[in-house]
């Protein structure tokens, strides 16, 4: 049985570390939403907060672990955390194999023009100018 000293000691990274869960949390919900109603500012927005949620969030765990440890629901809450992360850098990186398909379709010999030679000039049919007088 626990004292209420070590009741205490136990809790103190729990309310710690609900804060900065709770934010990550948030960020994967905004991410989401935005990513669903394929708001582009708001896609932009959490993409760019969430980084430094989650490495705030894994060193505040990294600390408590090293200080007496981690209640096993939020050590839980973080691992489902890190795999919804997961779970969209995979669907983002699929959506973004299908659009680069989809404009290899679109637009075919954009990948094989060639605007400049090896030597560096530009390669012009003959007949179409090439110099000004005057």
């Amino acid at each position: 049985m626990m004292t209420p000293s070590e009741e205490r000691q136990a809790l103190w990274p729990a309310t710690e570390l609900e804060p900065p869960l709770l934010t990550v949390e948030r960020q994967l919900s905004a991410l989401g939403a935005a990513l669903r109603d394929q708001d582009t500012a708001a896609v932009d927005r959490a993409a760019a907060e969430l980084p430094a949620a989650m490495a705030r969030a894994v060193n505040d765990f990294s600390r408590a672990a090293r200080s007496g440890g981690v209640p096993p629901a939020l050590r839980q809450r973080l691992a489902l955390a890190g795999g919804q992360v997961a779970a969209q850098r995979d669907a983002l990186a699929r959506a973004t194999a299908s659009l680069d398909r989809a404009i290899d379709v679109l637009i075919p010999d954009l990948a094989t023009a060639r605007l400049y030679s090896d030597s560096g000039a530009t390669e012009r049919a003959v007949g179409q100018g090439g110099s000004l007088l005057a």
